[in-house]
C-alpha cells in the first residue's frame, strides 16, 4: 500500500505535458499543448494538454484524465503501477515489499507476465555477463560482432543457456507459476513437464512504451538447419507482435526531437545505428508491417525513412506496408544500402558522420524510388508498363492529401514519359471506386447503420426542457470559479458577499433540486462536504480517487477552442466568466431552475389530461397557476 503522501507528492510532481509526451508528439499551441490522440485512429489532432490544470482531453473520442490516468489507459496499468511508473519517472522513492512466492500469486495474471518477463531478463544478463558459457559463447559472439559493453547493458541483451528446462526450472523455483511460464511463451509444457522455448541463443528483451518487458527475440549461434536463425515470443495477452517495435522504448525521444523515425528491420540493425549515435530507429522485426505499428510512429513524427539492404525482392515485398503508411497521412523516404551490405554491417564499418551522411544523400521519396526501381522491368512489354502505371496510381491514391496526389502525379508522369491528365484520369477513376466501396458500407464512428430511418428518428428526438446542459453549466462554474465570490445587491441599501459554491448549493437545497445525471449528482455531494468559505482546490476533483468523478470534472472544465491573441491586437476584448461573475452565477442558476418550473408545469399539464374527476382537475389547476408565476 502507498503512503497517502507519497501519492500526493506524485500527483504534485508529475506534469502531465512531460508524461504525455513521453508517449505522444506535442506540440504548443497557446497555453496548450496538441497532438495525435493516442486512444483512437485520427488525421487531425484533437488531443490537448493543459499544463496549467494538469489534464488531457480528447476532442474525438472523449478521453480524459490527468498524468496517472493517462498511464493507466494507455499502458493497460492498474492504479498503484501507474502511481510506482511515475514515481520512479521522476526519483521519488517508494518502499517495496519483498516479492515472495505468496505474494506473486497474489498479483493477477498480466502482472505476474510482466514480472515473469522483467525476472527472466534479469537472469539472461546474468547469464551473458557471469557463466562461462554465456560469457565463452554469448558475450564473445557480441563482442566479434563490434558491440561494446555499454550498449549489452543498454538493450539488456542476454543469453538463453543451451539446456531444455534451465530458466523454466529457475522461474518455477523463485515462485513463478507454471500457467503463468507457459502463457509468456517461455515455456512450452510437455509430458506435464516445462521446457525452455529458448535454448542456446542470445536474447534481446522487447520492450513496450514505458521499458517494460513484453517478449523476446532470439538469435541461435549454433550453425543447426533445423532451428530457426531467429526465434519470437509468441503473442501473449502482454506481447502483440502487431502493435510492437522494438526499440520503440529507446527511440521515442529522438524521433520527436528529429521528427523522423528510421525503420529498419532486424535487432542487431537497432542496436548497431544506436551504438553509433543514431536514436530515432526502431524495427519490424522481420514481420510484415502493420497499421498498428504505422499508428505507434505517428504518435512521435509524421516522417518515415525506411532502411533497406539491397536486396529488391525483400523491397518488393514491403511495398503493401508502405501503401499503408501513405494512407495514413504520413511521408515515406528510401534509402537503399549498397549491394552486400545492411544497416548493421554499414553502421559497423563506418563512423556516424559518414552514415548520416549517406542517408541524407540516398534518401528518396518512395513514389519515385517505386517507380524508378519497375520502370525497368518493363522495357518492351506495353502490358507490363501499362500495369505498373496502374500500380503506381493505385499507391498515390493512398495519399489522403489532395495537393500531395497532385505533386505526386506530376513527378511520375515526367518519370514514366506518360501525359500527367492521363495519370490524373486514372486516379480520379482509382478514389471514385475507393469511394462507392465506402457508400456500400456506411457507418457513424465504425458502427454500420442497419435502418437509416430508426437512426434518422432517433437523432430527431430532441427534449426543450433537457436538464443535463444546465445541470453541467451549474457544476462547471462552481469547479472554475469555487472559491471566487462575488458582491449581491439585496435591496436598496444592503449588499453582501457571496461565495460561489455556498450560494449555489443554497439556491439549489432551497429548491430541493437534485440532477438526473448520477456522476453530477455525486460531484454535488462531494461539494457539500466541503466547509463553508473553504479554500477550494480544483485539483483535488480532477485527481479524485473515484475515476467518474475526475473524469466528469475534466470533461467539464476543458474547452476544446481557446481565444487567439489576434483578438487583443485588433482591440477585441473578451470578459472571462470571472470577469462577469455575478452574472454568469445567477443567470446560470436561474436558467436551471426555470426549466424545472417548466418540467414541473409539463408534467401537470400531462396529468390534467387524464384527470380522473373535477377535483382532482381543480387541484391540478390551482398547483400549475401557482407555479406559473415563478416563469418569466
Amino acid at each position: 500500500m502507498i503512503k497517502t503522501e507519497t501519492i500526493q507528492t506524485i500527483f504534485e510532481t508529475a506534469r502531465v505535458e512531460e508524461v504525455v509526451g513521453d508517449f505522444v508528439s506535442l506540440r504548443k499551441r497557446g497555453a496548450n499543448y496538441l497532438g495525435l490522440c493516442p486512444f483512437h485512429d485520427e488525421k487531425t489532432p484533437s488531443f490537448s494538454v493543459s499544463p496549467s490544470k494538469g489534464i488531457y482531453k480528447c476532442f474525438g473520442c472523449g478521453k480524459a484524465g490527468n498524468s496517472v490516468k493517462f498511464v493507466m489507459e494507455h499502458e493497460h496499468y492498474s492504479y498503484p503501477e501507474a502511481l510506482k511508473w511515475l514515481a520512479k519517472k521522476y526519483n521519488i522513492e517508494i518502499e517495496e515489499e519483498q516479492m515472495s512466492p505468496e505474494r506473486q500469486q497474489e498479483l493477477d495474471e498480466k502482472e505476474s507476465m510482466f514480472a515473469l518477463n522483467g525476472f527472466i531478463s534479469k537472469y539472461f544478463k546474468n547469464n551473458l555477463l557471469k557463466s562461462s558459457e554465456g560469457k565463452t559463447i554469448g558475450l564473445s559472439y557480441l563482442k566479434e560482432r563490434g558491440f561494446l559493453e555499454s550498449t549489452i547493458a543498454k538493450f539488456e541483451i542476454g543469453y538463453a543457456m543451451d539446456s531444455w528446462n534451465d530458466y523454466s526450472d529457475f522461474a518455477e523455483k523463485n515462485g513463478y507459476k507454471k500457467a503463468v511460464i507457459v502463457k509468456t511463451g517461455l515455456g512450452i509444457e510437455k509430458d506435464h513437464r516445462l521446457i525452455d522455448r529458448f535454448k542456446g541463443r542470445i536474447m534481446f528483451p522487447i520492450h513496450n512504451l514505458t521499458g517494460k518487458v513484453i517478449g523476446f527475440g532470439g538469435r541461435i549461434l549454433s550453425s543447426t538447419k533445423t532451428a530457426a536463425k531467429y526465434l519470437n515470443s509468441p503473442e501473449s495477452e502482454i506481447y502483440l507482435k502487431s502493435k510492437v517495435l522494438y526499440g520503440i522504448y529507446f527511440a521515442r525521444t529522438e524521433m520527436v526531437k528529429l521528427d523522423n523515425c528510421y525503420l529498419v528491420e532486424g535487432y542487431t540493425d537497432v542496436v548497431s545505428l544506436h551504438q553509433n549515435g543514431i536514436l530515432n530507429v526502431v524495427a519490424s522485426s522481420g514481420t510484415s508491417l502493420t497499421v498498428d505499428q504505422i499508428k505507434l510512429i505517428k504518435r512521435f513524427t509524421l516522417n518515415i525513412t525506411i532502411l533497406y539492404d539491397g536486396d529488391p525482392a525483400g523491397i518488393k515485398a514491403s511495398f503493401r506496408g508502405i501503401d499503408l503508411i501513405l494512407a495514413q497521412g504520413m511521408n515515406v523516404k528510401i534509402v537503399l544500402f549498397p549491394e552486400g551490405e545492411d544497416p548493421d554491417s554499414y553502421a559497423r564499418s563506418h563512423r556516424t558522420s559518414e552514415i548520416e551522411e549517406y542517408i541524407t544523400k540516398q534518401a528518396k521519396d518512395f513514389i519515385g524510388f517505386k517507380t524508378n526501381l519497375l520502370l525497368d522491368e518493363t522495357k518492351g512489354d506495353p502490358n507490363a508498363r501499362t500495369k505498373l502505371i496502374k500500380e503506381i496510381v493505385q499507391t498515390i491514391s493512398h495519399i489522403p492529401d489532395g495537393i500531395g496526389r497532385t505533386v505526386f502525379i506530376q513527378e511520375c508522369s515526367s518519370i514514366m514519359n506518360v501525359p500527367e491528365q492521363t495519370l490524373m484520369n486514372q486516379l480520379n477513376k482509382v478514389l471514385r471506386q475507393n469511394l462507392d466501396k465506402q457508400k456500400q458500407s456506411p457507418d457513424i464512428s465504425g458502427v454500420k447503420i442497419a435502418d437509416e430511418k430508426a437512426f434518422r428518428s432517433e437523432q430527431l428526438r430532441f427534449d426543450p426542457l433537457e436538464l443535463k446542459p444546465l445541470e453541467e453549466e451549474v457544476i462547471k462554474l462552481m469547479l472554475l470559479y469555487g472559491s471566487d465570490s462575488f458582491l449581491l445587491k439585496l435591496d436598496e441599501e444592503e449588499s453582501e458577499q457571496f461565495n460561489v459554491i455556498d450560494f449555489v448549493l443554497d439556491e439549489l437545497d432551497n429548491d430541493a433540486i437534485k440532477f438526473d445525471d448520477r456522476d453530477l449528482n455525486n460531484i454535488l455531494d462531494e461539494l457539500r462536504k466541503l466547509e463553508t468559505g473553504y479554500d477550494y482546490r480544483q485539483q483535488s476533483f480532477i485527481n479524485h480517487p473515484d475515476s467518474h468523478i475526475s473524469e466528469t470534472v475534466i470533461n467539464l472544465i476543458t474547452d476544446q477552442y481557446e481565444l487567439s491573441n489576434n483578438w487583443e491586437k485588433n482591440k477585441i476584448f473578451v470578459k472571462s466568466g470571472k470577469e462577469i461573475l455575478k452574472d454568469y452565477v445567477m443567470s446560470t442558476v436561474l436558467s436551471l431552475k426555470s426549466k424545472h418550473v417548466a418540467r414541473k408545469l409539463r408534467k401537470i399539464s400531462e396529468a390534467m389530461k387524464t384527470a380522473s374527476d373535477q377535483a382532482e382537475l381543480s387541484l391540478l389547476q390551482m398547483e400549475f397557476h401557482e407555479l406559473k408565476k415563478y416563469r418569466p
